[in-house]
């Protein structure tokens, strides 16, 4: 198969493709949104019964080929979503990714939704998830028990000197 040759007239600029696929990636972030909003809808009118589910992923997974992982993550962010109104505009209005919103439904409530959108709307995807993380690791509770499995450790070391070996134990 010959490569097909393409004059510098058929080619449109750098900045012109990267604007195409920014344009695109926020319409496929809207119609995502648009997915998630109708999948919620569906789970709360439990339609999946109609089909003999016991619930909504196990429906997503067969009627639109989702893995169950993916189908069960997919129905709790769309029950997430319905409490959380400046998430979903910014989901809706192509400003957020799925990644992000994925990120942000694990930590968002009324009272910090805001601002972590406005997180959200500068920094990378990889950024939202890290402080997202951060948040859901950063309670007291999880920093008690942190401290505690650290005061808890311990190293032995155990020789013996007739068979020739050494034990290293670390809890």
């Amino acid at each position: 198969m010959r490569p097909v040759k393409s004059t510098a007239i058929d080619l449109v600029s750098i900045e012109e493709l990267d604007q195409n696929i920014l344009n695109l990636a926020a319409r496929i972030n809207m119609a995502t949104c648009e997915l998630i909003v109708l999948i919620r809808e569906f789970d709360e009118r439990v339609g999946f019964l109609k089909w003999g589910f016991e619930n909504c992923a196990e429906w997503l997974a067969w009627r639109c080929d989702f893995s169950m992982a993916t189908a069960r993550e997919t129905v709790r962010v769309a029950r997430a979503l319905k409490h959380l109104p400046i998430v979903t505009r910014a989901f809706a209005a192509g400003e957020l990714s799925w990644s992000k919103v994925r990120e942000l439904t694990r930590v968002a409530t009324t009272d910090n939704e805001d601002a972590l959108v406005d997180f959200a709307l500068v920094h990378s995807s990889s950024h939202v998830a890290e402080r997202c993380r951060e948040l859901r690791m950063g309670d007291a509770s999880s920093t008690a028990a942190a401290e505690r499995a650290f005061d808890r450790r311990s190293l032995r070391v155990h020789r013996d000197a007739k068979r020739g070996m050494i034990s290293i134990t670390v809890d």
